[in-house]
């Protein structure tokens, strides 16, 4: 199976490096920038459990020849709408994109330009890219989920599954991506928001006279959301994400946070900004959820070029 992974940042890069050193025929698709970078240092990975460094295969988006078989989309939100004009010489009748944004807005766009080649997908890795360049992983625990949009099961999923296997992280196919994806919007959005309105780590959140409560109550705003638009999460999934964002000493932080304090482009509207739209289509009340956003919306503002 001939995999090109789109983008190699913190994501992207830790992902592809993991199937690259597995053995799997893994191309980048990179900017000039970038290309450069890796082609002097390689592709480095500094982890928890080992640091390693790959000689990345790279192709910048003029020199796609050829449809690959599974195309793994890994940028920002905010350079979608680039990458999607990248990838077109990449895509086939039968290559399957599968997509690891946050959030849900992707999803349509994707659909209405690549129709069934499209799958769902979802991450879980706390990764960040250091002043060289380099992939630090800040916590073990690395996975990726995928499945038909449409749900059940599928030869293609299986096919990818079997590809992904063995290759240091969880490979897990799904016969329900789309509760899957809502259950992580559920998450990171309610993280995103906790630790951009506090500016703090969920630990020093949690221990603030009141951290805790704002903690559940953006929890209950987020899961409430994902109830009215039909992909309610489990009580149990609720319990686990409410302790882990109340969590003790925990250094956690939302990538949203780490992108805010280093001055970088913000997912704000598509991790937030969207929830609240279907918040708003359905009626309910997110107080905290609107606080975080016109914070952040200040942030831009602010940092916007030429402010």
């Amino acid at each position: 199976m001939r995999i090109l992974i789109v983008g190699a940042g913190a994501t992207g890069g830790y992902f592809g490096a993991c199937l690259a050193a597995a053995g799997r025929d893994v191309t980048f698709l990179v900017r000039p920038r970038r290309a450069a970078e890796l082609a002097a240092g390689g592709l480095q990975i500094l982890s928890p459990s080992g640091d390693w460094t790959i000689r990345p295969k790279l192709v910048l988006g003029p020199e796609i020849a050829g449809a690959f078989d599974l195309v793994l989309l890994t940028v920002k939100a905010h350079a979608l709408a680039g990458a999607l004009d990248d990838i077109g010489p990449a895509m086939g009748p039968d290559t399957v994109l599968f997509p690891i944004l946050n959030g849900m807005r992707h999803i349509d766009l994707l659909v209405e330009r690549f129709g069934d080649l499209v799958i769902g997908g979802v991450c879980k890795v706390a990764t960040m890219l250091d002043g060289s360049g380099r992939i630090r992983q800040l916590a073990p625990g690395q996975e990726l989920t995928f499945g038909e949009l449409s749900g059940g099961a599928s030869a293609r999923i299986a096919a990818i599954d079997a590809a992904l296997q063995g290759c240091g992280f969880t490979a897990r196919a799904t016969p329900d991506i789309l509760q899957a994806m809502w259950d992580k919007w559920i998450m990171l959005a309610a993280l995103g928001a906790l630790t951009c309105l506090m500016r703090g780590t969920v630990g020093e959140i949690a221990a603030a006279p009141g951290g805790p409560a704002v903690a559940a109550a953006l929890v209950g705003e987020t899961a409430a959301v994902a109830t009215a638009a039909g992909h309610p999460p489990a009580d149990a999934y609720v319990a686990a994400t409410r302790a882990m964002l109340t969590a003790a000493g925990s250094p956690m932080t939302s990538s949203l946070y780490r992108d805010q304090q280093a001055g970088l482009p913000l997912e704000a509207d598509h991790v937030l900004g969207d929830l609240l739209a279907r918040a708003r289509g359905f009626g309910l009340a997110t107080p905290l959820l609107d606080a975080a956003a016109v914070s952040l919306a200040v942030h831009a503002r602010r940092t916007a070029p030429g402010a």
